[in-house]
This record gives C-alpha cells, structure tokens and sequence, in this order.
C-alpha cells in the first residue's frame, strides 16, 4: 500500500496541473502539429510503461486505478505516436476527458497525502 500511495502521490498532482491547465486553456489543442502530438504520445507512453512496470496490480481497492491509469496513458500515448493526425478529439469530448483525469487526480492525491486506510 506504501508504494500505491507513492505512486498515487505522483500521479494525482500530475493529473490535477495537466486536467486544470487544459481546461484553463481550451485553445490549447488547435493548430498543432503532428510532431508535438507525437512527443506528448511519447511522453505518455513513458510514462505508462513506468507505472505499469512499478505497479500493475489487479487486486481489488483504489491503487487498481493506478494501474488502469498507468495502461490508459501506455496506450494513449500509442495512439498519439501512430496517429497523431487523429489524436485529437472534439472540444466536449476533450473538456469530459479533462473532467474526468481532474476527478482521478483528486482522488489520488487525496488517497496519497490524505488520512491513511484502516
């Protein structure tokens, strides 16, 4: 659980500064080019690969969200990599996404720096 807790501790935090940022910034996704899609894919897929190759658990709790997170950037950054043309969705399709990682980072930041589990 202390290692989840680390992991959580990282990726939260990170979630919320990207989440919040693109939001603050809906323009941001406009007019870029494929390679800078491309860097962001690798970036991403490192990123994954690391916390998959650190914590892919499948057992039962919140750190599974950790390893869903970890597959889901691994593949996400995939996708941007081979086809980063088409990497970028619709404007709400994108602000639910952001959504959705500004909930998953308040969540793990919370499991990380909040009140330990029983």
């Amino acid at each position: 659980m202390a290692e989840s807790r680390h992991i959580a501790g990282l990726l939260g935090p990170t979630l919320i500064a990207l989440a919040a940022s693109e939001v603050l910034n809906p323009n941001i996704w406009e007019n870029v080019p494929a390679t800078q899609t491309y860097l962001a894919g690798t970036l991403w897929f490192v990123a994954g690969v690391s916390i998959v190759r650190a914590h892919n658990r499948w057992t039962g709790g919140w750190p599974v969200l950790i390893t869903l997170m970890g597959w889901f950037a691994m593949l996400g950054g995939l996708f941007r990599m081979f086809a980063p043309a088409q990497s970028v969705p619709s404007a709400s399709t994108l602000l639910a996404m952001q959504l959705v990682l500004l909930t998953i980072g308040v969540y793990l930041t919370f499991k990380a720096y909040g009140p330990k589990d029983g």
